[in-house]
């Protein structure tokens, strides 16, 4: 059964109405009762809860020790039952699916503290220095709360850039010597791979120290030197421990279903996600082989084999994407589509360096860039933020995946069927590949997590499964990607899964229009989407349609 919580949202998101339409609030500072039909003490609840879930300081470092989560317990509670004595049921949508997304996140924090504890199992979860901006609104997996995003420094620094990195770096050293008290986890996997991570940070830091503006600047020298010292223990430290670690690194089927339903909102089972993603597997080859056999008379596709040549494609591609997604009245064309696109264009990689993504990227790269829609909606956070504060900034323990990853990935093959190849048959080929091959490094990290394979056992299924053996050219991928499907559950498989709730949301979307006598149109869908941010798809689905039968499992028995 579930339990007393979940009975209270069935109660809420069923019944509807209220007789009395005007606010009801009470206070009782004895025991802290609170009732409320305001959806304005939702948004003050959402920052107090924000403030509180960014854990106090300990010596610099953000405080993850077992003492202070234990301290800090009832005050979480008490912000949980706060949200849960707030009547939503006469509320538009849009505003109970924001209640849904603070109640998803709160339930997040729980989640962490009883089962995932990322701060004892999982040693990259101390990795602070970041050299990239994600494609999505925050970072890929549990990522600790005083990060130094280096991508956002511009070198040669200039004299207040050398400061805020000053204050930056002072985080490292305290930070790994908590690090060495908390992890008391015995997760195998997690513990030898999350090593990579940590030495690769002193590479990056050692990269820095040798920028010739850096060299002369004494207390930024010390700080760096700092920081290498205390990530080299650390690593070392790591090394000594990961001898005596033996047990799993998944979570468990039942603690999956839990997170997926609870947490991202995802209305699947372990089970439903075996099934869709061995389902697309199957589905993807065999549209691979029927592609083939259709374009067999033509010509092969031809790699770009200098920087020339794959500037040249690059730009073509790009100018061909937005051009037919503006003339197909795909999607509104916002005017920072095009440059958030062209940053990201990559470039040549030399055939024997090429991974999974970058090989097909040298034949056509518009099935990359149709995924990097990701680059779209993240222009579209920084220059048209939503509306409700809720949904404004990244929502936390990636609750967007369903959205992010499965929105890219759907529109892959949605944008072919379109007719965005027309002009190019045998490109069809990659977007089946990669549909391939994000279902078998899901369907991999699925059987990983149900402690059914070790993450070794995981990418062999990532690797074996994916076509023309294009997941085998380059390892390093293979380990980043299964590494951080291990490190957070429901990740792996939300590229397909996302991209299955978008399609039975468009479904939906069609079904009732043409229930109503009235037309579909593929812009006006996307635009509904866009404009209800980076939210979980099925709670998008619900805002779109009205309807949220698909959200029953959530509740239910």
């Amino acid at each position: 059964m579930k339990n007393t919580i979940l009975l209270a949202l069935w109660i809420i998101f069923t019944f509807i109405g209220c007789e009395n339409k005007n606010a009801e609030k009470t206070a009782e500072s004895k025991n802290f009762t609170f009732t409320t039909k305001d959806y304005a003490d939702l948004v003050d609840l959402f920052h107090e809860w924000r403030a509180f879930e960014n854990p106090p300081k300990l010596e610099g470092a953000p405080d993850y020790t077992k003492a202070t989560f234990e301290k800090r317990w009832p005050e979480f509670k008490a912000l949980q039952q706060k949200l849960l004595q707030i009547d939503t049921t006469a509320w538009a949508i849009d505003r109970q699916v924001d209640w849904m997304i603070v109640w998803a996140e709160m339930n997040g924090y729980d989640f962490n503290h009883r089962v995932l504890k990322p701060w004892e199992r999982d040693p990259a979860f101390y990795k602070t220095v970041w050299t990239y901006k994600s494609d999505v609104p925050a970072h890929e997996g549990p990522t600790h709360h005083g990060t130094t995003e280096l991508w956002t420094y511009e070198f040669p620094l200039s004299e207040s850039e050398k400061e805020r990195l000053i204050s930056d770096l002072k985080v490292i050293p305290p930070l790994n010597e908590q690090a060495q008290l908390n992890l008391t986890g015995n997760a195998k996997d997690l513990w030898v791979t999350g090593i990579r991570d940590i030495k690769t940070q002193s590479l990056v830091l050692s990269g820095v120290l040798e920028e010739p503006e850096v060299k002369n600047h004494t207390e930024l020298v010390t700080a760096l030197n700092e920081a290498i010292g205390a990530t080299d223990a650390f690593a070392q430290w790591l090394e000594e421990e990961a001898k005596t670690k033996t047990g799993p690194s998944g979570i468990g089927k039942e603690n999956y279903t839990w997170y997926l339903q609870n947490v991202h909102l995802v209305p699947l089972t372990w089970e439903d996600e075996v099934m869709i993603l061995k389902r697309e597997l199957a589905r993807a080859w065999a549209s691979l082989k029927l592609e083939e056999h259709r374009n067999r008379n033509l010509p092969e596709l031809v790699a770009a084999d200098s920087p020339e040549a794959y500037d040249k494609m690059a730009n073509e591609s790009a100018r061909s994407l937005i051009d037919f997604l503006d003339q197909q009245d795909i999607v509104t064309v916002k005017p920072y589509f095009e440059p958030a696109l062209r940053e990201q264009l990559g470039s040549f990689v030399p055939e024997a360096k090429r991974n999974f993504f970058w090989i097909g990227a040298h034949y056509d790269q518009r099935p990359l860039y149709s995924h990097f829609y990701h680059w779209f909606e993240l222009a579209r956070m920084e220059i048209e933020p939503h509306q409700s504060e809720i949904r404004r900034e990244p929502l936390l323990y990636n609750i967007f995946d369903s959205r992010n990853e499965g929105t890219a990935t759907a529109v892959e093959e949605m944008f072919m069927d379109a007719g965005l190849y027309e002009d190019s048959p045998r490109s069809r080929e990659i977007v089946y590949i990669m549909i391939a091959q994000r279902a078998a490094r899901g369907l991999g990290s699925l059987y990983a997590h149900a402690n059914e394979m070790t993450m070794e056992e995981a990418g062999g299924i990532h690797s074996e499964y994916t076509p023309r053996g294009w997941m085998k050219t380059e390892k390093e991928l293979l380990i980043f990607e299964q590494h951080l499907y291990l490190r957070q559950p429901g990740y792996g498989t939300s590229y397909i899964t996302g991209k299955y709730l978008m399609e039975t949301a468009m479904a939906d979307y069609a079904r009732i229009l043409e229930l109503r006598g009235q037309p579909f149109s593929t812009k006006a869908f996307f635009d509904t989407l866009n404009s209800m941010g980076n939210i979980p798809m099925a709670l998008g689905h619900w805002q779109m349609t009205g309807e949220k039968g698909h959200l029953k499992t959530i509740f239910d028995d």
